[in-house]
């Protein structure tokens, strides 16, 4: 059983267990989340395709940790004309362990 969510404009591919990391969600440690963008689930070999997101599916997860990305260095650089800026970026993360695919009138 696995399901693709929609999560901060970005699709995932979950299965109950996994954890999935996910852009800043502003939502605190061992707080429950739930997806609702779903746009296709699979269970027993039956295929659920939303058009664009299923009404009758839900994924429950639960927060493990929130803290920050792998860093990216931007750099930037002109030449002959001695312009050189480097800069880091770290993006805000939020680690969610998937508990549930939850199917609806199935």
């Amino acid at each position: 059983m696995f399901a693709i969510v929609e999560a901060a404009g970005k699709q995932y591919k979950v299965t109950e267990g996994s954890l999935l990391q996910v852009d800043c969600m502003l939502a605190p440690v061992n707080e429950e989340v739930a997806f609702d963008r779903v746009l296709l689930a699979r269970k027993d070999g039956e295929i659920l395709v939303g058009r664009p997101y299923l009404e009758n599916v839900q994924v429950k997860g639960r927060v493990l940790s929130v803290g920050k990305g792998k860093k990216v260095i931007v750099f930037k650089y002109k030449p002959k004309v001695n312009y050189r800026r480097k800069r880091g970026h770290r993006q805000p993360v939020t680690l969610v362990r998937i508990e549930k695919i939850e199917i609806k009138g199935a």
